[in-house]
């Protein structure tokens, strides 16, 4: 009986998965405000009653699919540590991949903001919300505590101030970015280099 209840707890993990993952698209085009259950459901190929099953609210639905977004920004990240083999060739690459998944990427992070900004006024957001931005800041550590590493300089700024630092540059970049500024990416990664070499050193030519 206990394996019967597992298992059906497994699938009905995966299938909110799934359906979190289908509501992403609406979600990043519409936003919090103007989306339903009702909305998304008219977007996708589930049903409102579906949707409804698997989720209490538009709140369980959006946090569900921000969390799964964001997970595989963080993977993306640890990556680029893992291929990485030199301080130049990190910084190179991190100022790279946050480029690259601000470009493709927009909506999506517009939509992390927004249910961030949400967070501010709904309770029920908050918890889910200081989660995903605790990982989003461990993340930042792991890349710039392997800087250091590689610099073989210490870090003097603590976790929260790095994370806020390369945070607010994205978020400015990400609002140039929808408003149509072609400079913003490229001006974002420029920012993002000083601040790495302000702290830790320029990378030794190859």
């Amino acid at each position: 009986m206990e394996r019967i209840t597992r298992a059906h707890v497994d699938k009905f993990a995966e299938r909110r998965a799934e359906l979190g993952e289908a509501a992403l698209q609406t979600l990043a085009t519409l936003g919090y405000a103007r989306t339903s259950l009702r909305e998304i459901a008219q977007n996708s190929e589930f049903s409102h009653g579906v949707l409804h099953y698997y989720f209490s609210d538009k709140v369980d639905l959006i946090t569900c699919s921000v969390r799964q977004y964001k997970a595989r920004c963080v993977t993306r990240y640890d990556q680029v540590i893992t291929v990485s083999g030199s301080y130049g060739s990190l910084i190179t690459g991190f100022l790279d991949a946050l480029g690259q998944t601000l470009s493709d990427e927009a909506h999506m992070h517009r939509l992390w903001y927004d249910i961030r900004a949400q967070a501010l006024f709904e309770e029920s957001f908050r918890d889910d919300v200081a989660e995903i931005d605790q990982s989003l800041e461990n993340m930042i550590w792991r890349i710039m505590s392997r800087l250091a590493e590689l610099a073989g300089k210490p870090l003097n700024l603590p976790p929260s101030v790095m994370y806020a630092s390369f945070d607010g540059m994205f978020q400015h970049c990400l609002l140039r970015h929808l408003s149509g500024d072609a400079a913003a990416i490229a001006d974002m990664q420029a920012d993002g280099r000083k601040l790495i070499v302000q702290l830790l050193g320029e990378p030794l030519a190859s």
